[in-house]
């Protein structure tokens, strides 16, 4: 084949693989658009996620449909789903079905989990919804199911950020002033220094854009104040998030953050996942103890219980994780929600406003931008 022949072969193909792209991509745009005349964030449910699955992962989707005008696409077994769509008039609602024949379960461990992960041909409904929001064709994924499972399947489905090792689970903690983005809580149980940094830039991005705190204070979790104390780990990360472009504030203790003196707090993953469910067991036995007292005591008491039962409805509010439905996993290439897995239909619900807001807030894009500012130093 002449020279100039094959250079215009390989032209004519680049010119239509960039034009199948741009239709692609308008098709895309085309099915976003609301007929009010707007575009609608589109979020994926994985409806085998929940330990009661699909029943609170459908009912929560269909409560966000109504609530937050968001376009909602159902992943999983259909035969399961469509039943409980019909049953709650859901015909109405931007609501669509995508069927997965199979889901991740917590008996998919190790080279199994890897496999039903990363395989191109996946049909469990994380792979499928994952997807989804690698091809553009849905702006957010929000599960309730495995924490592993998710994480390995967005890891091998939507890659990692350039710049960023690992990604962190970073959900938001309870303080006097508001909450705390705590990460990672559970992904990575051992880190190096470079991982915490990471971790500061992607908390402090996320904090901004969809908790809208401006500046945020960010704090690295320690034994101790002063800049020496802590382990080797804190040690070596102290000067990296102090010569970082963050609001770094130093180390912190228990009680600066629930004193709320940081708006972010950083740490590897095994301190984090024990000091969340250290932190809900207390939460849990205080509440406890004080309903325990009220139906033991005296006449006095039980008026007393009646009269404080509105402020004790506000703090078990305030406690209450469904409040804000599931922690975002920041470092993969693409939004993705991790709901507990005994989420029920409002947990959901709350999963895919978080979601919802973290999309239209672009927190993606700034976040590759901040993490590539870093790379520059």
């Amino acid at each position: 084949m002449p020279v100039c022949q094959f250079q215009h072969q390989r032209l004519s193909t680049a010119y239509y693989n960039l034009l199948a792209l741009l239709v692609k991509q308008h098709r895309n745009d085309l099915s976003r658009y609301h007929h009010f005349g707007g575009y609608m964030t589109r979020i994926v449910v994985d409806a085998m996620g929940s330990d009661n699955y699909p029943e609170p992962d459908v009912q929560g989707a269909v409560l966000a449909a109504r609530e937050y005008g968001v376009e909602i696409i159902l992943v999983g077994d259909a035969s399961k789903i469509q039943p409980i769509l019909d049953s709650v008039g859901a015909a109405a609602l931007p609501i669509r079905v995508i069927h997965a024949a199979e889901m991740l379960t917590m008996n998919d461990k190790g080279d199994d989990l890897v496999m039903k992960a990363r395989h191109k041909e996946a049909q469990n409904s994380m792979a499928v919804g994952l997807d989804l929001v690698k091809n553009g064709e849905a702006d957010a994924f929000v599960t309730a199911g495995n924490r592993g499972a998710a994480t390995a399947t967005a890891l091998f489905r939507l890659g990692r950020i350039r710049g960023v090792d690992r990604p962190a689970l970073a959900p938001p903690f309870p303080t006097s002033t508001g909450y705390c983005i705590i990460l990672d809580i559970g992904a990575n149980p051992d880190c190096k220094p470079e991982n915490l940094m990471q971790f500061g830039i992607m908390g402090s991005v996320y904090a901004e854009r969809v908790r809208g705190v401006n500046n945020p204070r960010i704090g690295l979790i320690s034994n101790g104040e002063e800049a020496g104390k802590g382990s080797e780990l804190v040690k070596g990360t102290y000067p990296l998030l102090e010569n970082a472009r963050l609001n770094f504030v130093g180390n912190v203790e228990g009680k600066e953050i629930f004193n709320g003196h940081v708006d972010v707090a950083v740490t590897d993953g095994f301190t984090g996942n024990v000091l969340l469910k250290s932190t809900e067991a207390v939460a849990k036995l205080i509440v406890e103890k004080i309903r325990e007292t009220i139906r033991g005591g005296n006449l006095a008491t039980k008026v007393g219980g009646m009269l404080v039962r509105p402020a004790l409805g506000v703090i078990r509010k305030l406690l209450d994780p469904s409040e804000e439905g599931a922690a975002p996993l920041l470092g993969v290439n693409g939004l993705v929600f991790i709901a507990h897995g005994r989420s029920d239909a409002v947990s959901i619900k709350n999963a895919v406003r978080v979601a919802k807001q973290a999309a239209e807030a672009k927190v993606l894009d700034a976040m590759k931008s901040a993490i590539e500012e870093s790379l520059k130093k």
